[in-house]
């Protein structure tokens, strides 16, 4: 699903108005309608009171359709005109008009003496700036946002909270409106992807307002929101003359004194999702563990509880390199050695990250498409500070571009950065922030890549069935007993899930995301 900025949505609504011959009125009634009707789905014409803000442009718009049809279906409504400018747009005219022609006149809101009071058990639907917004909110709007998110009332924000800006950084956070549930038309803002507006954005969800797709694909967008659609197609069907050695050979290289479960965690994960062959390169310290809990690897050894030497003999399709590894200085040589050596694809992670971000003469000698797998304090190691998420994205898609790598940028919504293009990943929750997640992550990236799988589709197919294990396993393990085996556990869960066949009706994000 791709992620359109606020000025592609408006070539697109233009682009849809033209090209299926409808008015844009129809275009905002039609949309408007699918809100209240999810409203009127779930209240089913309880007695609930309901406040329904409208701004003076097409947000305001929308925001009277629903009040009308709140009204005709007999919900006890108060609708209010937030009078911030003498600019009107036609289609908020013609709907305050429609309002009007049932007997109902809105209220007027001109400045503090005009709000109205609103109670815990009420409702608000935020329809005051929709997602053309260039700059916060001031006066008596923004103390109105203050007082509406001051009652901690349910807020239902259509299209965008007000104040949210869905392109930059928010510089006013008092200006923004805290919604509990926002109803988007048609793609995801980015806004609602980025760490540092969590505290606007609670659950979303997208509806799907008809606006013509083939406009949308000519533009090629570079954002995306990976769902289960765009993930079905990058499967590869095993073959039934296949064997072992079709699906390639993954060498897993980590491990220190005390920290070799994490390449044991990776190892299996490796297996786990269909690499033919899986060798584990630790320090002796971790070859009886290696051999007894994952007996289906192969185990070659470097000293005695570190990696020093990097001489393995493994013939191997691809190389997993970082989990429990540590940074000793014969670590960091020997790491050096095999960087400079090494012409194998790569999946980076954890201390081998930390190493290069130390060394970042090393990022010349990577292969190209090599995928870097940090947490964020990992990727400021090695990229440097950014001052807010969106200038994050911008200095990490020109790391990606400078130095020929994928980014795997670990959090709620795991980020896949593939030179200019970005894909958010759209599985995962809490239950995913426990120790060995992202070890697990790197194995089932390094076995998609044995079996073939490009570097980019093992990363993003990587990352959604990881993320997927833990929205099905919730079901049954809660948040707390969930741990990286049980990611293990569940990925035959996530494989088949692909496979079934239920209808997908617009897109729903929890407020319980992962992080890894």
């Amino acid at each position: 699903m791709y992620i359109l900025s606020s000025k592609q949505l408006a070539k697109v609504d233009k682009a849809t108005i033209k090209n299926k011959a409808i008015t844009s009125i129809d275009l905002m009634e039609h949309a408007a309608t699918l809100c209240f009707q999810w409203l009127h789905t779930r209240l089913q014409g309880q007695n609930i009171k309901i406040h329904v803000f409208c701004g003076i442009g097409n947000n305001g718009g929308d925001g009277l359709v629903i009040a009308r049809h709140l009204f005709q279906h007999g919900y006890n409504v108060n609708c209010y005109i937030v009078n911030f400018s003498d600019k009107r747009t036609d289609e908020f005219l013609t709907n305050y008009d429609r309002l009007k022609e049932i007997g109902e006149w809105p209220t007027v809101i001109n400045n503090e003496n005009n709000f109205p009071e609103i109670s815990f058990e009420d409702i608000v639907v935020d329809a005051i700036f929709g997602n053309g917004l260039t700059r916060s909110p001031e006066g008596f709007t923004k103390k109105l946002i203050q007082y509406i998110n001051s009652t901690k009332v349910f807020t239902l924000a259509i299209d965008i909270p007000s104040g949210l800006f869905g392109d930059k950084s928010v510089t006013k956070k008092d200006s923004v409106l805290k919604a509990g549930h926002t109803l988007s038309f048609q793609t995801p803002k980015l806004a609602f992807l980025l760490p540092e507006n969590k505290e606007f954005i609670n659950t979303w969800e997208i509806i799907d307002i008809g606006l013509d797709e083939e406009y949308i694909n000519s533009l090629q967008p570079k954002i995306n929101f990976t769902t289960k659609s765009e993930i079905i197609p990058l499967y590869k069907p095993k073959n039934k003359w296949s064997h072992k050695g079709t699906f390639g050979h993954s060498l897993i290289i980590g491990g220190s004194f005390g920290k070799i479960g994490a390449v044991t965690l990776t190892s299996k994960a490796a297996l786990k999702i269909g690499s033919g062959l899986v060798s584990a390169y630790v320090p002796k310290c971790g070859y009886n563990i290696i051999q007894i809990s994952v007996p289906e690897a192969m185990v070659e050894v470097d000293d005695d509880k570190i990696l020093a030497y990097y001489n393995f003999k493994t013939k191997a399709t691809v190389i997993g390199i970082g989990t429990g590894m540590g940074t000793a200085e014969k670590t960091a040589l020997g790491f050096e050695k095999f960087i400079k050596e090494n012409k194998l694809p790569l999946v980076i992670d954890a201390d081998a990250i930390n190493l290069l971000a130390q060394n970042k003469s090393l990022l010349k000698y990577l292969p190209k498409n090599s995928i870097l797998t940090p947490h964020p304090k990992e990727l400021e190691r090695l990229i440097g500070t950014w001052k807010n998420d969106y200038e994050k994205l911008t200095i990490a898609k020109q790391f990606s571009k400078d130095n020929n790598v994928i980014l795997v940028i670990k959090g709620t919504y795991t980020i896949i950065i593939d030179n200019e293009f970005i894909y958010f990943n759209s599985t995962g929750n809490p239950a995913l922030a426990t120790a060995g997640s992202g070890d697990v992550l790197t194995g089932i990236i390094t076995g998609l890549i044995a079996q073939s799988y490009e570097p980019k589709q093992a990363a993003i197919f990587g990352v959604y069935l990881h993320g997927k294990t833990a929205d099905i396993a919730i079901q049954e393990t809660g948040y707390e007993t969930f741990t990286a085996s049980s990611i293990l556990e569940y990925l035959p869960d996530a494989i088949l899930d692909l496979f079934n066949q239920e209808q997908i009706k617009g897109v729903e994000n929890e407020e319980s995301k992962s992080t890894t």
